[in-house]
């Protein structure tokens, strides 16, 4: 699949590239890819999608089979890690547990032959941006997890790469201090200007901290577009299942025309949606509709909205929103999220309302 950004900026560039470990099977295929200079990219994909194979071929730990990889316009696929110039980050953040923090963070400097004095105005400069001033007289076993990993991010970029990789770098860290770290590091990576790809199989990481999200799977990425695009516009059944919570109906194409397709579900109710991906008139579709897109009671949606009939099924408070599960067209999986409002209704299980949404809202994509 190409998915090429504005190649006239391209920093890191794939161009039909291919990988495979026994020659037979592709765990990457023929991937076209365009980073642009400062950008934010993340992989992201469920595990064996590829995408931790596409950047340990960007870090040179890997050789692709076929195709070219380029950095800043230069072909790097025969150039070794070292010499690459490349910051990485990785889950088990790497740190040598024998040295100081200090001494970890000049250890790459060393490597580049940079002299005593600069090292460590390097070193001083790199922990002060991940406010760790104070703890270069340390070693990697006096420190929690989340200064570990502030560590193993200041040392990648002590060296002022031009381009960061990160491995899942996030993992081993709880929730709180997880989200805490997406704002840092991505904070940190636009200040400074810095190209960053990042590998993840956490949506919600994805969507909160790149400015574009490649979403892979069996080796190809499926789309590649800025979160919100991902999120409201998925095209192809995968990413709308795999980017957050999504509602799916299943049914047949009735008709196609005027940039809408109407659509049977399977329960015999007929709807209208965007027709993203069918295959045509008297084709199955698989109907894809977000929680939040759907109101209960849904009159103050006006006359275009579609109304189906739905049962309660469970009904569950989450602080700041409802969350209802409802069967509807035959799917006891259906869920709706409400604001937590003093005038919004709580429903019981067995109930029976109606539901509706926005034709627009409504996408059909591949079943």
């Amino acid at each position: 699949m190409n998915a090429t950004g504005p190649a006239a900026s391209a920093f890191v560039e794939f161009e039909r590239v291919q990988k495979s470990y026994d020659g037979e099977t592709l765990v990457v295929k023929d991937l076209n890819l365009s980073v642009a200079k400062g950008e934010f990219l993340t992989m992201l994909g469920p595990s064996g999608s590829g995408k931790t194979t596409c950047l340990m071929m960007l870090a040179g730990f890997e050789t692709a089979t076929h195709g070219e990889i380029r950095l800043g316009g230069k072909e790097i696929n025969n150039i070794p890690p070292h010499k690459r110039g490349i910051g990485m980050v990785f889950q088990n953040y790497a740190l040598f547990p024998h040295m100081t923090v200090a001494e970890n963070l000049s250890f790459p400097l060393e490597v580049r032959k940079i002299d005593k004095a600069t090292r460590e105005e390097k070193v001083k400069r790199a922990l002060d941006m991940v406010q760790m001033g104070a703890f270069g007289g340390r070693r990697p076993a006096q420190l929690s997890g989340g200064q570990q990993q502030r560590i193993a991010l200041a040392r990648a970029l002590v060296f002022e790469p031009e381009l960061v990789l990160m491995d899942e770098p996030l993992g081993a860290l709880d929730k709180q201090l997880r989200e805490h770290m997406q704002f840092e590091i991505t904070n940190l990576a636009h200040n400074l200007g810095i190209t960053t790809v990042y590998v993840t199989h956490d949506q919600t990481e994805a969507l909160t901290m790149s400015d574009r999200v490649a979403v892979f799977d069996d080796g190809v990425i499926q789309q590649l577009a800025p979160p919100d695009e991902l999120y409201e516009q998925p095209q192809n059944s995968f990413v709308a299942q795999f980017i957050g919570e999504n509602n799916t109906l299943h049914g047949s194409v009735e008709k196609i025309s005027g940039g809408r397709c109407t659509v049977r579900l399977d329960d015999g109710q007929v709807i209208d949606a965007m027709p993203v991906k069918v295959a045509g008139e008297g084709e199955r579709t698989l109907i894809s509709i977000r929680p939040e897109r759907v109101e209960v009671n849904s009159d103050s949606l006006g006359p275009d909205a579609h109304t189906l009939d739905a049962e309660v099924l469970e009904f569950i408070y989450m602080g700041d929103v409802f969350r209802t599960r409802l069967r509807v067209a035959g799917n006891d999986n259906f869920v709706i999220k409400t604001r937590n409002r003093a005038d919004q209704t709580r429903l019981a299980p067995g109930e029976k309302v109606k539901i509706g949404w926005l034709p627009e809202d409504c996408r059909a994509l591949d079943a």
